[in-house]
């Protein structure tokens, strides 16, 4: 300290005590708490809409592809065998189940158009 302290020349005249200090910085902590916008939840402590973790949301949405292509595999091979159209029965028919099991991974992810129908709504 040079002396060319704007507080006065030896520096203790105006320096607030430690009270004083400790109440000032409450005053601005209450004042910040008050003009601080709400934060949102923690994403981590939030609970979950449907009660699935992520590992199930996975799972379920292979099991659906899986399923539709099964379906129209096996289809395929049934009417090929039945009709005796190999193996155009098969493509098709594998092909539409390709497409189908898209559709039903994009319903169940809500990806698609159609909003799935809320079981939970009671009606008046």
């Amino acid at each position: 300290m040079n002396g060319d302290d704007a507080r006065g020349g030896n520096g203790t005249e105006g320096t607030p005590t430690d009270s004083e200090l400790s109440a000032r910085l409450r005053r601005l902590e209450t004042q910040i708490e008050r003009k601080r916008p709400q934060a949102a939840a923690d994403p981590s402590t939030r609970p979950r809409t449907n009660g699935s973790s992520a590992l199930g949301q996975a799972m379920t949405l292979s099991t659906e592809f899986v399923a539709g292509v099964i379906a129209g595999g096996i289809l395929g091979w049934i009417v090929d065998h039945v009709f005796g159209t190999k193996p155009w029965g098969l493509i098709v028919l594998l092909m539409l189940g390709f497409v189908a099991g898209v559709y039903n991974v994009m319903r169940v992810s809500g990806f698609s158009g159609a909003r799935p129908e809320r079981r939970d709504r009671q009606e008046p």
